[in-house]
């Protein structure tokens, strides 16, 4: 009977809370004068909680910006003034026709525009739902100046120099590489790569551009609407090519078919000249030969400084990335915490996330702290927020979440969190006891070796 009376006094000290005292939220005024409040989190209790005004930390700019520059890519313009000769009117106007051009088949080039269509919607649109839809739009892909196209879910495919049945052949091995149904035909939709220039004595001087089908002298005067003369019997064609000036008079023109139909090659430049001397016909050539050297100089400078400006633009933003990083690392960003305590695997704050808000479930299922639920009571799970009223500055609105049923789980994803809310979770009676008797184990055992003695 004496070994039993020590163990009896030791439990009813532990049934008093003598022996331990353990963390809960009770409703009316504490000790230290707060006001709390229990409200049971339901649908409509979480809406009411949402509602109170929150805006989650911003990341700085630095992670939103892109390296492109806003001033885009400029191309610098000239104007070269035309040259000017007096008249002089020779007896007899030479002609010299160029040689015969070289026929081969139409290699596409930089700036050519190609366009690739399905034969049948219903058998590829889910295969080439890109090129099928640019296909309904007229949209195809322009050939860009590493010579290459760009297709949806294909990748990179380089056609430049090569003809249109090379061209096919590539991106049939493409689409086969990236498991497409290769059902498909390529034309080529507008022709920018090669072209021939047309100036002078014409209604409106243009660029008239080379397709799969041969241009003749006649098509690209006439693209240029026309001869603009006054005097055809004084008036030639100049045709330079490859460094050569040849010369064709109108009155021949008219008279002679072959001569219309002179075939054009990529680089050749027309000049109806009304001049009679090759001076001015030279010169004009001379000035596009100059014109096309600037641009081409001038495009790829603007290129060059382009890349670089990106470049720039691209390390700064990257620097101050890890920067921002650096100083999170080290706490001294100023950003929004929750807190964390009773039966959670660690007691620790949690960082609310940047852009956005977090719920419960996000904080009670962290990687760095999170619900025990051994040691947890799922009934008393809680909420703590303080008032934002300064006139009820010791208010604190304990919001409760009841988690015996696992249903109301789905609370805890739609209750956000504010910043400073603790989240407090109450420990299972049976923990209460197991931690009572351990503390009291050693009493215990010094109780019963005394009893034992007497």
């Amino acid at each position: 009977m004496k070994k039993v009376l020590p163990l009896l006094g030791v439990l009813l000290l532990a049934s008093c809370g003598v022996a331990y005292h353990s963390s809960s939220v009770s409703e009316g005024v504490t000790d230290a004068g707060s006001k709390v409040r229990v409200i049971p989190l339901t649908a409509e209790t979480v809406l009411a909680a949402n509602r109170s005004s929150y805006v989650p930390k911003q990341l700085p700019e630095a992670f939103f910006a892109s390296a492109g520059t806003s001033g885009g890519f400029n191309m610098p313009s000239t104007a070269i003034e035309p040259a000017f000769l007096p008249e002089t009117r020779p007896g007899r106007l030479e002609t010299r026709v160029p040689p015969e051009a070289v026929r081969d088949a139409y290699r596409i080039g930089i700036e050519d525009k190609l366009l690739l269509a399905t034969p049948s919607a219903a058998t590829s649109v889910e295969q080439l739902s890109g090129l099928l839809a640019a296909e309904n739009r007229r949209q195809g892909y322009t050939v860009q100046d590493d010579g290459a196209i760009s297709i949806p879910d294909v990748g990179r495919v380089v056609v430049a120099g090569k003809t249109l049945e090379e061209a096919e052949n590539s991106v049939f091995n493409k689409l086969v590489e990236a498991g497409i149904n290769p059902a498909f035909s390529l034309e080529i939709a507008e022709f920018n790569s090669q072209r021939v220039t047309v100036g002078g004595a014409v209604q409106n001087a243009t660029v008239v551009p080379l397709t799969l089908t041969p241009l003749r002298l006649n098509q690209a005067i006439n693209a240029a609407g026309g001869f603009d003369l006054a005097d055809q019997d004084y008036a030639s064609v100049r045709i330079y090519r490859d460094g050569t000036l040849y010369q064709i008079p109108v009155t021949e023109y008219f008279k002679k078919g072959e001569l219309q139909n002179v075939v054009l090659q990529n680089g050749d430049s027309v000049f109806v000249d009304t001049e009679f001397e090759l001076d001015k016909a030279s010169e004009y050539f001379a000035q596009q030969i100059q014109l096309n050297t600037f641009r081409q100089t001038a495009r790829k400078n603007a290129l060059d400084e382009l890349e670089l400006e990106v470049d720039l633009r691209r390390s700064e933003l990257e620097e101050q990335r890890e920067n921002f990083s650096d100083r999170l690392a080290v706490d001294a960003v100023e950003r929004d915490y929750a807190y964390l305590v009773g039966e959670v695997f660690k007691q620790a704050r949690y960082p609310l996330p940047f852009e956005r808000r977090a719920t419960l479930a996000d904080a009670l299922y962290s990687e760095s702290s999170g619900f025990h639920s051994r040691t947890g009571n799922p009934r008393q799970i809680y909420i703590l927020r303080g008032n934002e009223n300064p006139n009820e500055f010791s208010g604190v609105t304990a919001w409760n979440l009841d988690a015996t049923n696992a249903a109301n789980f789905i609370l805890a994803t739609r209750m956000e969190l504010r910043p400073n809310d603790v989240i407090f979770i109450a420990e299972q009676p049976i923990t209460k006891w197991n931690r009572v008797l351990t503390q009291l184990a050693p009493n215990l055992v010094t109780s019963s070796v005394a009893s034992a003695v007497n």
